[in-house]
């Protein structure tokens, strides 16, 4: 019963971070704060624009992501991280540092130098909190 209850809670938190782009999507607002719809995709330059409105959608709909229109023209929208969603820094920080820990894992495990090559990422989600 208890692996039920626990498996459900896994698959809610799992559909906020599942695919290639959402994690991305959130390192960049974390890291680099507010930004604009064409700032997010010049930063993540192999993802469509459909697919980063419906990556974008649903970060909001979840409330983790906060869309903000200006009506001027032409129409201005910027998108942040919200104050709920500020609770997942500490998650996406230890996603990074296992990603980290794996890939030298990997590189000792292999003996392979490629595997070592890592992203060298600061304390940027942290600090964004």
């Amino acid at each position: 019963m208890m692996a039920e209850h626990c498996s459900g809670k896994m698959e809610t938190a799992l559909e906020i971070l599942v695919g290639k782009w959402k994690p991305l999507i959130l390192f960049q607002l974390f890291s680099n704060g507010t930004m604009r719809f064409s700032e997010l995709q010049k930063a993540m330059p192999n993802i469509t624009k459909k697919m980063l409105t419906a990556q974008l959608r649903e970060l909001e709909y979840h409330d983790i992501v906060h869309r903000k229109i200006y009506t001027q023209v032409p129409p201005k929208v910027e998108y942040s991280i919200t104050e709920y969603g500020q609770r997942m820094a500490p998650l996406l920080l230890a996603l990074v540092d296992w990603g980290t820990a794996h890939m030298q894992h990997l590189s000792e495990l292999y003996d392979d130098d490629q595997a070592a090559e890592t992203v060298e990422v600061d304390d940027e989600i942290g600090a964004a909190k």
